[in-house]
């Protein structure tokens, strides 16, 4: 019997109700109403080295030239910059956010270049979970910042992974949907895409990295057709066959963004926005931001769920316990600590107290010494005054006795 169908009968009671069309195949159509109004958040973090390409394919998804600065090649560290955009088509609104990872790569040693980005996504992960815990929330205005789809840039050399690739994807593939891409498709030949496809593959599966996978008509999980995508970006529209067409013109032909034949844009896109961008909003939630927010409450506390009542309880007292034990302990720090400085102020006290001492014994040892000169100073002005006045009284003897 189809919905349309369907009729009510009775009701909980046992009465009869009146008869009508239930309008079960409503559900889907207020579902979507309520997605329309409220509007969709949808966050792709974009790492890949300096010049890759990485803002010119964001605005070749969207059609839409975002505000975005050239980078050079002289950065310190891994800086995360995000941008957040309101777009909209017909009457469905997205607000979209590109984080870009300025400076990836461009360090000397790449050890730990992964480390700001990893930071990034948890704390993303994190903001959202305290908004949950938070006693009063408001999750119709609240910004979901969650990373719902990560846009790894493979430089296009046709040999291997880089190590740098190799440990980032390693260390995100479980914390986002992880959607490898090979930037700059139109360096490489046809034949050379195919062989860097397969090679990526291979080490991608013998180092256990995670890519993004979705669901298949059976239930199961499958990665999208194409993956790695080729892909070119381009912001400029070019003449093709009385057409203007999004493509790079070159002196040997015009490479087209949208022609399956030259790239796979066309298949990341649909992927990325016709297809899956409500998978990938689902599998971050469910999946992924699910996995940190049980790793990060059970380390904030000291019993699982699903434990009895007992069990919490003797949880509960051991932990009284332990921060009683930490408490007597940090006490005893201090004491002890207290007593040191004690120590310490006392023997500053007593060396204070001695060179008080020399200072005051030398003080006074100069001053006698003062006096003393001084003394010195008025007795040999004396005798300086007595002997000129008998040179003067021996002179004027002199001259008195030569004048008789």
């Amino acid at each position: 019997m189809s919905h349309s169908s369907y009729r009510v009968l009775s009701n909980h009671t046992g009465k009869m109700a009146p008869k009508g069309v239930v309008g079960l195949d409503k559900i889907p159509q207020q579902v979507v109403n309520k997605a329309i109004r409220l509007g969709f958040d949808f966050n792709i973090l974009c790492i890949g080295e300096t010049g890759i390409g990485k803002s010119t394919l964001i605005d070749t998804l969207f059609k839409t030239e975002f505000n975005s600065s050239p980078v050079k090649h002289n950065q310190v560290k891994v800086a995360l910059c995000e941008n957040t955009y309101r777009l909209k088509e017909s009457n469905v609104q997205l607000r979209l956010t590109v984080v870009d990872t300025v400076g990836f790569g461009d360090q000397i040693n790449k050890v730990n270049s992964y480390e700001p980005i990893v930071e990034y996504v948890d704390k993303q992960f994190e903001r959202y979970l305290l908004e949950e815990l938070r006693p009063n929330r408001n999750r119709l205005d609240f910004h979901d910042t969650r990373i719902h789809a990560c846009l790894y840039f493979i430089s296009p050399t046709g040999h291997s992974l880089k190590i740098l690739d190799l440990h980032t994807m390693k260390a995100l593939d479980k914390k986002v949907n992880l959607v490898p891409i090979i930037a700059k498709a139109d360096t490489m030949s046809q034949q050379e895409i195919v062989a860097f496809k397969a090679r990526i593959l291979e080490e991608i599966r013998a180092n256990d990295i995670h890519v993004y996978t979705c669901v298949d008509g059976n239930g199961g999980a499958m990665e999208p057709v194409g993956m790695p995508y080729a892909v070119i970006g381009s912001r400029e529209m070019v003449l093709v066959k009385a057409s203007k067409v999004r493509g790079r013109k070159y002196p040997w032909g015009v490479v087209e963004v949208e022609n399956d034949k030259h790239c796979d844009f066309v298949r990341l896109r649909d992927m990325l926005i016709r297809t899956n961008m409500e998978d990938l909003r689902e599998q971050t939630n469910s999946n992924l931001y699910e996995v940190y927010r049980s790793a990060y409450l059970e380390a904030k506390t000291d019993y699982q769920p699903f434990m009895s009542s007992k069990q919490i309880q003797n949880a509960q007292e051991q932990r009284i316990v332990r921060d009683r034990e930490i408490d007597r302990l940090v006490q005893d720090k201090l004491s002890a600590k207290e007593k040191e400085l004690k120590q310490i102020e006392i023997q500053m006290k007593e060396e204070f107290e001695i060179e008080r001492q020399k200072y005051t014994e030398e003080k006074e040892n100069l001053g006698k010494k003062g006096e003393a000169l001084r003394k010195e100073s008025t007795e040999f002005q004396q005798v300086k005054k007595h002997m000129e006045a008998s040179r003067t009284s021996t002179l004027e003897k002199m001259k008195a006795k030569k004048a008789k």
